[in-house]
């Protein structure tokens, strides 16, 4: 079911001004470099997860989750100024694994295509051995025709 267009813009309007909240308002050392990429909100607007990347290791990433758990109350009140909503949802933050899995993806590829390069594969001689296998097994039911009821060569 659709779930209109009201909760996407709002999604949309919370990340922008979380993303500038973010860049200008927080100084917690543990934030370090992080880009929102999506929002989703409950249809009720009372719950936004917001998905985030950040670059580093995991290390690096359970520092920006607390920190970014640490700022989420402050988050929430400069939403709520910031933009007008009955009731300021619930702010929960994840890592968008997404991105991870495009690269992922996208290096199998790069190696699909360098396998190709390396290992080129010879299409005339595929379709050569194909094709000689194909008639001889044209000759073969030609010789040997079937009757309506499967016996072999009767002839009317």
């Amino acid at each position: 079911m659709a779930q209109g267009a009201r909760p996407a813009r709002v999604g949309e309007e919370i990340r922008q001004e979380l993303a500038q909240i973010i860049a200008r308002d927080v100084h917690d050392p543990g934030v370090g470099f992080l880009t929102l990429t999506r929002t989703k909100v409950s249809p009720d607007l009372q719950l936004v997860r917001v998905y985030y990347t950040t670059i580093g290791d995991e290390k690096a990433r359970r520092a920006t989750q607390q920190a970014l758990e640490r700022a989420t109350p402050f988050l929430r009140r400069q939403i709520g100024a910031r933009i007008r909503l009955r009731r300021v949802p619930e702010i929960r933050f994840e890592f968008d694994r997404s991105v991870e899995h495009q690269d992922r993806i996208e290096q199998i590829l790069i190696d699909i295509a360098e396998e190709r390069r390396r290992h080129p594969i010879d299409d005339t001689t595929d379709e050569a051995a194909a094709g000689s296998t194909d008639a001889a097994d044209a000759d073969d039911t030609a010789e040997t025709p079937d009757d309506a009821d499967g016996t072999p060569g009767a002839d009317r």
